[in-house]
């Protein structure tokens, strides 16, 4: 690999904010945040939706609704009468 081109490769703590799920792995990512993971200081990056609350990867649906888009969809457009 030519020197100076390529970004940092380091380990970081990934945060699945959903379920609480963590888990280190090594990635080009960084953060202002970070986590003492066995006397380690490690970037901490958060993820809104990861394979431990993704409905595909767990069988489950879940909802994500902070306007009432679906409330209002659902009176709009719900069962004929």
């Amino acid at each position: 690999m030519k020197d100076g081109i390529h970004p940092e490769y380091h380990k970081v703590v990934f945060l699945d904010t959903a379920t609480g799920d963590e888990w280190v792995t090594r990635s080009t990512m960084t953060s202002n945040e970070t986590k003492e993971i066995d006397g380690e200081e490690l970037p901490l990056i958060k993820l809104e939706i990861s394979s431990f609350s993704h409905p595909f990867w767990t069988g489950t649906m879940r909802e994500l609704d902070a306007d009432g888009k679906i409330d209002r969809f659902r009176r709009r457009y719900g069962k004929g009468k």
